[in-house]
């Protein structure tokens, strides 16, 4: 498939470049740019810019994230969990060229290979509700 299509090949890459970058930023409380300079391998554009954003407008996302959360704040999800989540609500409010469905499946399913047996359940139903407010 070509690179080109929005959630196909290298978009989804990136997806998971971006949440390493960010897990070990969060992780280790190192600013982004050291986490993307520290690599071995360059990432993507698209994982830098995921990264960078997703960094920058943190709070801005999870103010959104938090008012779909039942009974739960943001601080509170597993680490994993909150980077997929904030990565999917910035691509939802920032990339209108991506299509809805594909930024939820590509959550879910990056929560499936990456998060414990209910986070993409969990995840694909508050991302929903972030869809709705968002994009209508």
């Amino acid at each position: 498939m070509s690179s080109d299509i929005p959630g196909f090949g290298s978009r989804r890459e990136a997806r998971e470049e971006a949440l390493a970058i960010l897990y070990q930023a969060e992780l280790t409380g190192d600013p982004v740019d050291d986490a993307l300079s520290g690599r071995d391998v360059a990432p993507s554009e698209y994982a830098v810019e995921i990264a960078v954003r997703v960094d920058d407008e943190r709070d801005d996302l999870d103010a959104l994230l938090g008012r779909h959360l039942k009974n739960w704040r943001v601080e509170r999800m597993p680490l994993v969990d909150r980077v997929i989540a904030r990565i999917a609500v910035w691509e939802l409010s920032e990339r209108n060229d991506i299509p809805t469905g594909v930024v939820l499946s590509e959550a879910v399913e990056i929560a499936t290979q990456y998060c414990a047996e209910p986070s993409p359940r969990f995840l694909n139903g508050v991302l929903s509700s972030v869809a709705t407010e968002v994009r209508g």
